[in-house]
C-alpha cells in the first residue's frame, strides 16, 4: 500500500454512484448459508438517558443508557457500536474461514489460500514448537552484518516482510510507491520516515513523568523480547539501550503529525543523486538495485530532515548497536507469529500498557484479523456474498447521490465564496468517484504461496507480496479503481489523489446502516458518514487538491483566507475540550476531521430534508423525525474508552473523541436547537456558531 494514502483511521468516506451489479459469487463452500446475527430494526431508545437534558449534553442524552450497560470487554481498550459491528463481522468471517479451512478436496484456489492461512495461524501448538527458532535465519543474517554498506542488503530483504503491523514503522525508514502529488496520473517511488517502536515521535521527546515512565517500560519490554531470542540478560539490556538511543535520534528528525497534515510539507521530489547526497552514509543505489529499480530516476522524499537524522544515526553508531536495533525490529515485526511467550510479552506492552486492554484477544479473533489483512480481497468475496445485499448497495448509492446534490446546492449558495472558486469546487464535486460495497475487480493472489502449517512464512510471504505489488506500480498508470481497505472493514475513507470516497460493505451493516429503518436515523448515521467523507475533499487538506487529484491551489486568495478564518473557528472550539485528565484535544491535528464532521452532518440533514420533502413525517416512540435524525447521529458514536487508549489517541489520532464528535457538531447546527427546543446560550445552542461548509 502507498505510504500515506488515506486520510483514514480510520481508522474514514467518499463516493459516486457505480453501476448496479450483483454481488460476486464465491467459489468453494456455500458461505451464503452462514447466518448473520439477528437484530431488531429501529432506533435504540434504550441507549438513551432521558434524565439528561439534550441541550446541555447531547452525547450523554443519546448514549448514556448504552454506556451503562456496555462495559468494555477485557480484550478491548474501548467499546462502541462500531466495535460491536466489527465483532459481528469477525464472527461471520470466522465461519467463512473455518469452512474454508476444512479438508475439502474440492476447495477452490481462494478457499485454499484463506483457509490454509487461517488454519496455520490457529495451529498454536505447531507455532509454539518452533520457539525462537523461527527467526534463526534472519537473526543469523543480522549477526553476519559487518559493514554499514550491508545495511542496504539486509533492509532490502527485511522491508518486504515487515510492512508494519502496529504503526507502519519498518526498520530505519519506510519505502514504497505513491501517486505523485503534483501529477496524479503517475506512480513514483517514495522514502518516508519510520523506524520507531513507539506510536509517535513525541513519546520519545516529551519530558513529563508519565512519558518518562512509559519509556522505561518500553526499554524493559525491548530487553525482554530480545532475551526471548536467546540473548543473555546483560546483552539484551545493552541492546535495549541502543534501540532507545537510535530511535530517539530518529524521532528528533521526524515530522510531527500536525506538520504532516500539510501535503506540501511531505512533497519533495528528488533525483537519486540528490537522495544520496542527502544521506551519504546509506547506500541508496545498492538498496534500489536490490529491488530491480535501476530505471527509477527520481522519487519523493517525504521527510528530508528525517533522512538526514537517519544518516547521522547510521554514521555515529557502531555496528553492534545497529545490529541490536535490527534484531529488535525483527522480533517486534514478527511477534504475532511466534511462540506464546513472545505473543504475551508483545501484548503486555502494546496492549496492556499502551491501550489499557486487560486480556489478549482470543486467538481466532487475531487470526481472522491477520487473514483479512493479508488476503482481504479473497476473503471479501465470500463476505460480500454472505452479508451485503443489492438493496443495501442501492440505498447507499441513492443516499450518496442525494448528499452530493446537497453539497452542490450548498456550494452554490455560499455567501463567502466568489464565483470562480465556486465553479472550481463544483467541478471537483462532479468528478468525485463513489466506490460502494466492494471493488469492481478483485485482486489476484495467484502468485502468493500459502503453505499449510507455516504461519510465519505465510505472514512474511503475504507482506512481501503486497510490498512488491506496490513497487510494481512504479512508472505505470494509476489504477483509480483500487481500494485501500478491505471489504469487511467497518470504516470508510476519502482519497484526495483519486478524488474518491470509499465505503466498504463492512460498514453498511445494522445497526450503523439499516435498510429496514426509517430515513431519519439512517441519514443521521450513515448519511453523516457519507457527508463527512465528501467534505474531506474540501477540508484544510483536501481543498489543496484539484478535481484530478493534483496538489494545486485553485482558490481565489480572498476565498482561501475566508476558509482559513472559518476553519480557525472550529479549531478554537475543539481546543477547549478535555479528553482525559488535563489532556486537551490537539485541534491542529484533528482540524480536518472536525471540519468534515460538522460539514458532513449539515449535508446529511439537507439531503434528508430534500428526500422527504412533501411527505408527512410522524413522531415515532415519542420522538419527532428531526430528533430521530440527530439521535441516529449521536448513537453512531456511543462508546466507552479506557484512559490509557484515550491518552494514546490524544497524541496520534486525527479524530476527536466520540463525545466531541457528537456535541461539537450539533452545537453548530441551528436545526438541532430547533429540534430540541434549546434556549440560546445553553451548551448545545451557543449564540455564536462555526461553519465552513
Amino acid at each position: 500500500m502507498t505510504l500515506a494514502k488515506l486520510t483514514l483511521l480510520a481508522f474514514l468516506l467518499t463516493f459516486l454512484a457505480t453501476a448496479q451489479q450483483p454481488a460476486p459469487k464465491a467459489a468453494g463452500p456455500d458461505t451464503a448459508k452462514t447466518a448473520t446475527p439477528t437484530y431488531t430494526p429501529g432506533l435504540d431508545v434504550t441507549a438513551m438517558d432521558e434524565t439528561v437534558d439534550p441541550c446541555v449534553d447531547f452525547y450523554a442524552y443519546a448514549c448514556g443508557g448504552w454506556q451503562k450497560v456496555n462495559p468494555i470487554p477485557a480484550d478491548q481498550s474501548s467499546w462502541s457500536l462500531t466495535a460491536k459491528l466489527q465483532e459481528q463481522n469477525r464472527e461471520l468471517l470466522r465461519s467463512i474461514l473455518e469452512n474454508a479451512a476444512g479438508p475439502d478436496p474440492h476447495r477452490g484456489p481462494i478457499q485454499q489460500k484463506i483457509g490454509d492461512y487461517y488454519a496455520s495461524c490457529m495451529d498454536e501448538k505447531a507455532v509454539d514448537a518452533t520457539g525462537a527458532g523461527a527467526l534463526k535465519s534472519d537473526l543469523d543474517r543480522i549477526a553476519g552484518l559487518r559493514t554499514k554498506g550491508e545495511l542496504a542488503d539486509y533492509l532490502a530483504h527485511a522491508h518486504p516482510e515487515d510492512i508494519g503491523i502496529y504503526f507502519g514503522q519498518a526498520a530505519l525508514f519506510r519505502f514504497g510507491s505513491t501517486q505523485d502529488a503534483k501529477n496524479s496520473t503517475e506512480v513514483i517511488a517514495e522514502v518516508d520516515q519510520g523506524g520507531l517502536g513507539l506510536p509517535d515521535r513525541d513519546y520519545y521527546l516529551k519530558d513529563d513523568a508519565r512519558s518518562q515512565e512509559l519509556r522505561r517500560k518500553y526499554v524493559a519490554h525491548v530487553q525482554k523480547m530480545v532475551e526471548l531470542t536467546g540473548e543473555t540478560t546483560q546483552a539484551a539490556a545493552a541492546d535495549a539501550q541502543a534501540v532507545m538511543r537510535i530511535e530517539t535520534a530518529l524521532a528528533k528528525g521526524s515530522m510531527t503529525r500536525v506538520q504532516r497534515r500539510d501535503p506540501k510539507a511531505t512533497y519533495h521530489r528528488m533525483s537519486r543523486a540528490e537522495l544520496q547526497a542527502l544521506s551519504p552514509a546509506f547506500p541508496w543505489e545498492r538498496y534500489l538495485r536490490a529491488y530491480g529499480l535501476q530505471a527509477v530516476q527520481s522519487l519523493n522524499v517525504a521527510a528530508p530532515d528525517f533522512v538526514k537524522a537517519m544518516d547521522a544515526a547510521i554514521a555515529s553508531e557502531e555496528m553492534p548497536a545497529l545490529r541490536a536495533y535490527l534484531r529488535w525490529h525483527l522480533v517486534h515485526a514478527q511477534a504475532r507469529w511466534l511462540a506464546t511467550p513472545f505473543v504475551e510479552e508483545d501484548f503486555n506492552f502494546y496492549g496492556r500498557t499502551l491501550t489499557g486492554a486487560r486480556e489478549l484477544q482470543a486467538r481466532w479473533k487475531r487470526c481472522v484479523r491477520y487473514t483479512d489483512r493479508a488476503l482481504g480481497e479473497a476473503l471479501g468475496q465470500a463476505y460480500v456474498e454472505a452479508a451485503f445485499s443489492a438493496e443495501a448497495k442501492q440505498r447507499t448509492v441513492n443516499m450518496v447521490e442525494q448528499i452530493e446534490q446537497a453539497m452542490a446546492r450548498d456550494i452554490q449558495q455560499l455567501n463567502w465564496m466568489t464565483d470562480p472558486t465556486k465553479q472550481q469546487a463544483l467541478a471537483k464535486l462532479r468528478t468525485v468517484v463513489n466506490k460502494i460495497g466492494y471493488p469492481d475487480k478483485w485482486r489476484d493472489y495467484a502468485a502468493l504461496k500459502i503453505a499449510r502449517g507455516d504461519a510465519l512464512g505465510n505472514g512474511e510471504r503475504a507482506n512481501a507480496f503486497e510490498f512488491m505489488r506496490q513497487l510494481e506500480k512504479i512508472g505505470k498508470p494509476v489504477d483509480r479503481t483500487e481500494w485501500y481497505i478491505t471489504t469487511p472493514t467497518v470504516n470508510a475513507y476519502y482519497d484526495a489523489q483519486n478524488n474518491s470516497i470509499n465505503f466498504p460493505a463492512g460498514i453498511l451493516q445494522p445497526p450503523l446502516f439499516d435498510p429496514k429503518m426509517d430515513d431519519a436515523p439512517n441519514y443521521g448515521d450513515t448519511g453523516g458518514t457519507i457527508g463527512h467523507e465528501l467534505t474531506h475533499g474540501f477540508d484544510d487538506e483536501g481543498r489543496q487538491f484539484d478535481a484530478q487529484g493534483n496538489l494545486r491551489d485553485w482558490w481565489q486568495a480572498q476565498d482561501g483566507n475566508e476558509f482559513e478564518r472559518r476553519a480557525q473557528c472550529i479549531a478554537d472550539q475543539y481546543a477547549q475540550y478535555t479528553i482525559v485528565d488535563d489532556v486537551k484535544i490537539n485541534s491542529k491535528l484533528t482540524l480536518g476531521e472536525d471540519v468534515a464532521d460538522v460539514g458532513g452532518l449539515i449535508l446529511a440533514y439537507m439531503a434528508w430534508r430534500e428526500q422527504t420533502r412533501g411527505r408527512k413525517l410522524e413522531p415515532v416512540e415519542g420522538l419527532t423525525p428531526e430528533q430521530r435524525f440527530f439521535i441516529g447521529y449521536g448513537q453512531s458514536w456511543c462508546s466507552n474508552q479506557r484512559p490509557e487508549v484515550m491518552r494514546m489517541r490524544a497524541m496520534t489520532d486525527p479524530h476527536s473523541p466520540p463525545k466531541y464528535r457528537t456535541n461539537g457538531v450539533v452545537r453548530n447546527m441551528p436545526e438541532f436547537q430547533q429540534a430540541f427546543h434549546c434556549k440560546t446560550d445553553q451548551a448545545m445552542a451557543p449564540a455564536e456558531r462555526c461553519r465552513v461548509w
